[in-house]
């Protein structure tokens, strides 16, 4: 059995990779999509990690280093998610509320975003959709990588006594 920590540094190893294959199937979805739509590429990632950095104006090549790198480096949760035991849509469904939130907070704190629900609904649609694409994404992979591990804590603990009981845990390590 892993201890607390093995599973969460298995976890978020897993997680940079899962979150690598979700930012690439988020991005995939959002040229389709654009494709269809006309709709132009959005440089909010990258004016926000500008504005982070205390930088004026955005460099060439920011925007892709803050959309790959904010979906990559929050992959490392779900790993650590998938390896403790959160695994399957319900997490997938938490996941993907993290990172709407992870953009928001970012956002919002810069001045570059405004709260979602003051967008136009169809620009609300599109980013909720390809954020689902990214967390459903990045879940699957999580999770099919900590399903060869077994059970995670959390779902032992499940197994032994269904709900929250002090009595029943931690797993010894």
């Amino acid at each position: 059995m892993q201890t607390s920590k093995e599973v969460f540094r298995q976890g978020v190893v897993h997680g940079l990779v899962a979150g690598a294959v979700g930012v690439t199937a988020m991005t995939i979805s959002e040229k389709l999509e654009q494709r269809l739509t006309g709709r132009p590429d959005s440089h909010v990632p990258g004016a926000t990690m500008a504005a982070l950095l205390g930088m004026a104006r955005e460099p060439a090549g920011m925007n892709l280093l803050m959309h790959v790198g904010q979906g990559v480096f929050l992959g490392a949760l779900r790993g650590a998610m998938a390896h403790a035991g959160l695994r399957g849509p319900f997490a997938s469904v938490m996941f993907a509320v993290v990172r709407l939130t992870n953009d928001q907070t970012l956002e919002n704190a810069t001045g570059i975003g405004a709260p979602p629900w003051t967008w136009p609904r169809d620009e609300l649609a599109v980013d909720l959709i390809h954020k689902s694409v990214y967390a459903v994404t990045t879940g699957f992979v999580a999770d099919r990588l900590a399903d060869r591990r077994g059970p995670g804590p959390g779902q032992r603990h499940a197994q032994r006594v269904p709900g929250r009981h002090a009595d029943v845990g931690p797993p010894p390590n």
